[in-house]
């Protein structure tokens, strides 16, 4: 049974950090890529960021990059999204997701797309006082 289990939300200050950690089992963690993404109440569920464990490529989205840096921990099978300088706009339920990158079409796959995962977490919140 694949098992996604996100861990790390809190409550922060705008200017601080956090570290969301993803844990994962039930498939080849090396063959996935995993995915982040956040929802805010009210609003779509967007792709923050991606490592993709078949070729070590990450990913970010435009309003995360130079703040966020995802990392895998292939020994431990979780991927890691340590969050600086959160703005009060990071707020959000984080998700992990997870895709085996074997049965994605190369130049057409896009890691920020939500509709591009198989497999979610439950989920982790992220509060950011201002």
């Amino acid at each position: 049974e694949v098992q996604l289990v996100e861990s790390g939300g809190d409550l922060v200050q705008a200017g601080g950090s956090l570290r969301l950690s993803c844990a994962a089992s039930g498939f080849t963690f090396d063959e996935n890529a995993i995915g982040w993404f956040r929802q805010a109440p009210g609003k779509e569920r967007e792709g923050v960021s991606c490592f993709n464990n078949r070729d070590g490529k990450t990913y970010y989205a435009d309003s995360v990059k130079g703040r966020f840096t995802v990392s895998s921990d292939r020994a431990k099978n979780t991927v890691y999204l340590q969050m600086n300088d959160l703005k009060p706009e990071d707020t959000a339920v984080y998700y992990c997701a997870a895709v085996n990158a074997y049965t994605v079409v190369p130049g057409r796959w896009q890691p920020l797309n939500r509709y591009a995962y198989d497999h979610w977490g439950q989920g982790t919140q992220v509060t950011v006082s201002s």
